[in-house]
């Protein structure tokens, strides 16, 4: 499921990097997707929450478009009263409430008309007074001239045109250009978002956003539109579905959920193809020859998806606003992924290798839907940390509908995609529990998990949840068995899946924006679990514990809260002397002036006798920092933590770990070097 963000014009999102639930409907109209209404219960209650005023209220789609219609009536006074300039506007995006009054308003930007990509922010407000003001970038927007080069459209078309061949389109235009203030990262800049279509190389469409700084030519950033995100199911078994009916004829139209319609494509790639229409109310029969069987199964994980969301949250629909999306089946001649576009509110699934394996899996639907919450509220832009962070959301909250379910024929698992063989092995497209695994996402943060794809950059916030969730440690879950680590090699405790997932979507709905980053989506975690059970609880000593298990500041009690870790596990072996030094080499971004007098040092050496090492901190500038001199300390291995005052100098650039074997007849290997901040 691949994701983009929040870019209004087009959010989507694919199951997988460059690249589910077929259900079956019976009975009438009558018939539903939702679980019983116990297990709805259940998962509320299982929340346990402290503090029920900072739980989200239930809106009907008429209380938010009142609400809505409040704060666009407002914008100018609060544009006056956040300081803004008399050229920039507020656009009211989203707004959301708690029990105990106070409402979350999200708002877009422009500057002298233009839109201001990156200049999001949300107002927290109760009994009409402002609580809290959370913007995706403190930079200040004046003095920003907003006249461009005569020649800067056609270079932004020919940048873009460039970005989008490499993906694969066979485009000769841009599908649409417009002018902007781009301030994603650092100081505002006009800019271009030309935006090209056509398809990817893997048959996904093409809505390749790519942002050219108006001024000099220069590429600054891009990013992907398409997110590469009774019934006889092929992976639920029977279940009953809500569907239409008109004279002789039904449909697979869910007019009980915001009439949400499910069409068959029939390997076509445009439109909508046809709305499944029968004059029987059984569905497929689960088994991929007959059409209908991925329809029945689009259909129930839809269902599903919308009552996990309505009974769970009190969310109505995806955008909040009771309008159901639509779902399409049948994409394609073989495709092997399915994606949520927000510029049609819809999900698409393809077939398959072979068409033998739809993707049309209950936690596939919920992925892909979740992108359009995701779209809806916190719009993280899919590029860098906060792409992972969406793809996360998406895996989040597609494993917690399955869980919901409660579906005897597909039980809920910490795997993504085990249902659809997507590798033609049968093993899933992800592992929470140890995101490693598939082979390419990264099990912890490190200062350059940002540049991998963001199904891959999703991993550390998947073992999050997963650890927060369960804890770590082997247990067998639903007959699955799962043995989670941790980076810091210490144990954490669970605080339950139903409390986990409500954390993480008040984060989301209330604290993230768009440029949200790892220590970002840590510190809104932290601040959703002490408005929902209190500052001293065990559910946020616990998450805050699941944080640092994957190297995202530190243990509770511990130094550094809210500190980015910086580390290097590439082994470099230390020869026995009088062998020359080795290093071990981390590069340092993205912090602010010097480093900090208490900079924590973490070094792992295996060696059978640590007293011959001696070793050195070496900071960008060369000044060293001696951790340790050799000695007559004759312990095997070094697993440390030292504390170094490194305030005189600046903190990014390049650190080294400088150790050198003192002595003969003993040799080692530094193993992992590893900087907090």
């Amino acid at each position: 499921m691949r994701s983009t963000h929040r870019r209004r014009a087009t959010a989507t999102g694919a199951l997988i990097a460059a690249a589910a639930m077929l259900s079956v409907g019976v009975q009438a109209g009558s018939a539903s997707a939702r679980p019983d209404d116990s297990a709805a219960a259940a998962a509320v209650k299982a929340q346990a929450v402290r503090n029920t005023g900072a739980l989200p209220v239930s809106l009907t789609p008429s209380q938010r478009a009142e609400l809505i219609r409040q704060a666009t009536a407002t914008t100018a006074a609060t544009a006056k009263d956040l300081g803004l300039s008399a050229q920039e506007k507020l656009v009211v995006h989203d707004v959301s409430k708690d029990q105990d009054g106070t409402v979350h308003t999200r708002y877009e930007r422009t500057y002298q008309g233009l839109p201001v990509l990156g200049g999001d922010l949300m107002v927290d407000t109760a009994a009409g007074k402002t609580k809290d003001v959370l913007k995706a970038n403190s930079a200040q927007l004046q003095g920003v001239s907003t006249a461009a080069p005569a020649s800067a459209p056609a270079t932004a078309q020919g940048q873009a045109l460039k970005a989008a061949k490499a993906a694969g389109s066979k485009a000769d235009k841009a599908d649409s250009a417009r002018k902007v203030i781009w301030m994603v990262k650092g100081a505002p800049t006009l800019a271009y978002e030309t935006v090209v279509g056509g398809v990817q190389d893997d048959g996904t469409p093409n809505q390749l956003h790519v942002i050219t700084d108006a001024k000099t030519g220069a590429k600054l950033h891009q990013w992907q539109g398409i997110e590469t995100g009774v019934g006889n199911t092929r992976y639920s078994g029977q279940v009953t579905l809500n569907t239409s009916q008109s004279g002789s004829n039904y449909t697979l139209t869910d007019t009980t959920r915001g009439n949400h319609k499910t069409y068959n494509l029939n390997h076509g790639t445009s439109g909508t193809g046809s709305l499944f229409t029968q004059t029987n109310d059984t569905w497929g029969d689960g088994t991929n020859s007959n059409a209908a069987t991925a329809g029945a199964d689009a259909a129930y994980g839809a269902g599903v998806t919308w009552d996990f969301y309505k009974n769970v949250f009190g969310r109505s629909g995806i955008r909040g606003d009771g309008v159901g999306a639509y779902s399409r089946v049948h994409y394609g001649n073989a495709y092997v992924n399915a994606f949520w576009d927000d510029s049609c509110f819809c999900m698409t699934y393809g077939d398959g290798t072979g068409n033998n394996d739809p993707l049309t899996a209950l936690d596939v639907a919920g992925h892909e839907m979740s992108h359009g919450v995701t779209a809806a509220t916190a719009g993280l832009n899919y590029a860098d940390e906060s792409g992972g962070l969406n793809e996360a959301t998406s895996d989040i909250f597609g494993t917690s509908v399955e869980f919901y379910a409660n579906n005897a024929s597909d039980p809920g698992d910490y795997l993504i995609g085990e249902k659809i063989n997507i590798n033609g092995d049968g093993t899933p497209l992800r592992y929470m529990d140890k995101p490693s695994k598939d082979g390419g996402s990264a099990d912890s943060w490190y200062s350059g998990v940002g540049n991998l794809d963001v199904h891959y950059s999703s991993g550390p916030a998947n073992h999050w949840f997963y650890l927060a969730s369960e804890g770590s440690g082997t247990k067998v879950i639903n007959g699955v068995t799962y043995n989670s680590p941790t980076s810091d090699g210490l144990p954490v405790t669970g605080i339950g899946r139903d409390k986990a997932q409500l954390i993480w979507y008040k984060a989301l709905t209330t604290k993230f924006n768009s440029s949200t980053d790892y220590a970002g989506a840590r510190a809104g975690t932290i601040a959703a679990a002490t408005e929902l059970y209190g500052a001293n609880s065990a559910e946020v000593t616990n998450i805050t514990n699941a944080w640092a298990a994957i190297n995202v500041g530190a243990r509770a009690g511990g130094g550094n809260p809210g500190g980015k870790v910086f580390e290097n596990t590439a082994s470099v072996a230390i020869p026995d002397y009088p062998g020359a030094a080795v290093t071990s080499p981390v590069t340092v971004s993205g912090i602010t002036g010097n480093a900090p007098a208490a900079l924590q040092v973490g070094v792992k050496i295996t060696h059978t006798y640590i007293g011959d090492l001696q070793i050195d901190l070496v900071a960008p500038n060369g000044t060293s920092y001696r951790l340790q001199s050799s000695s007559s300390d004759s312990t095997k291995n070094l697993n440390k933590t030292y504390t170094v005052n490194a305030s005189a100098v600046a903190a990014n650039g390049v650190w080294k770990l400088k150790v050198q074997d003192k002595a003969r007849q003993d040799i080692g290997t530094i193993t992992d070097f590893k900087l907090t901040f």
